[in-house]
């Protein structure tokens, strides 16, 4: 029995925190309470406190694992490339794709710097993302002693291009010229043969 209460458990937390991505993708962070999620999920508000100990605890758990589901799209993007400079490009291609879904944007690059704070955001995205584009930086022949900034300002880049996608959403050219303005970007960083 206590198997299944704890399998039961982690459901509603994973539900939870699906139905709570939705509702903040689609209303914002401060427009969301605790007890939409609750009614949402079928569940009490203790029961999203007893999970997730407050609102603020909640969206760290959705941020977390949108982190997650971009880290994965852009770890398969790079698993289906050619060679290490095809991985990085198509990684960093997937990334932009994976980061403008529309409820991965405003929870990830517009709510969570202000909710959770600046650091603890960077720190999510270092966990994630940002780990494998160091990782491929590094498999491309990027010096080791420029990992750490490349990493850092490539994926500023890319997350300023994300926000510049949002601001240009309907543009019919906005997608393209952001994919292409990050293969510049990618041309520029690549050691050359």
């Amino acid at each position: 029995m206590p198997r299944a209460s704890a399998a039961a458990a982690a459901e509603t937390a994973r539900r939870l925190v699906e139905i709570a991505a939705d509702l903040f993708a689609e209303r914002g962070y401060a427009a969301v309470a605790l007890d939409d999620v609750a009614t949402a999920g079928g569940v009490t508000r203790g029961a999203v406190y007893h999970h997730y100990g407050s609102k603020a605890g909640l969206f760290r758990a959705v941020a977390s694992h949108l982190q997650d589901e971009v880290a994965t799209a852009l770890v398969a993007a790079a698993d289906d490339a050619d060679g290490p400079s095809g991985r990085l490009r198509a990684g960093s291609h997937a990334f932009l794709d994976a980061v403008t879904s529309p409820r991965t944007v405003r929870i990830l690059l517009v709510d969570a710097p202000a909710v959770i704070g600046w650091q603890e955001w960077r720190a999510l995205d270092a966990a994630a993302s940002a780990v494998h584009l160091r990782e491929a930086l590094a498999d491309a022949g990027v010096a080791p002693e420029l990992l750490d900034a490349l990493t850092a300002q490539l994926s500023g880049a890319m997350n300023e291009a994300a926000l510049w996608l949002v601001d240009h959403d309907g543009e019919p050219r906005a997608r393209e010229a952001a994919h292409r303005a990050l293969d510049v970007l990618l041309d520029a960083v690549m050691p050359s043969a």
